[in-house]
């Protein structure tokens, strides 16, 4: 899967034009997606200066993009006529998503199960449900947690 993922406010705080510091496992959840032999881009509004010292804190910490700002490492405008800003990734992880930037280990557990908002919901709801029975498997009406 090609994954794009920004930086300011994803992999470090937001501080821009300054490198924040990591948010909390962003650069082990990016290794282990790597390992997963997943392509990883980095997409940031970044440029010149300031994108190279991005690029190279994720380098030094082990991170190295399968390409920046582009949909493969070679492309630019002179060798693709239909160029556009615009990636084409299968997904993206940026802090502006809509509801925000779920912690990287949810990250990790959505990427590797393939799994949706609605699944994690669904599951944590069953999971909630079984434990309101104790746990022990019974069959029979779950008992929901508004219920008293």
């Amino acid at each position: 899967m090609t994954i794009a993922i920004d930086f300011d406010g994803t992999i470090v705080e937001h501080r821009y034009p300054a490198i924040g510091p990591e948010r909390p496992f962003a650069i082990d959840t990016l290794k282990m997606l790597i390992n997963d032999r997943h392509r990883l881009i980095l997409w940031t509004v970044r440029e010149g200066e300031l994108l190279r010292e991005a690029v190279e804190w994720c380098r030094e910490r082990g991170v190295e993009f399968w390409a920046v700002n582009h949909d493969y490492p070679e492309e630019t405008e002179a060798n693709n006529p239909h160029f556009s800003r615009k990636l084409k990734a299968d997904l993206f992880i940026d802090d502006r998503n809509l509801g925000g930037l779920p912690d990287w280990g949810t990250i990790y557990r959505m990427v590797s199960r393939g799994k949706t908002w609605a699944d994690l919901i669904a599951e944590a709801e069953s999971g909630a449900s079984a434990m309101d029975c104790g746990g022990s498997g019974r069959t029979g009406k779950k008992k929901r947690w508004w219920q008293f």
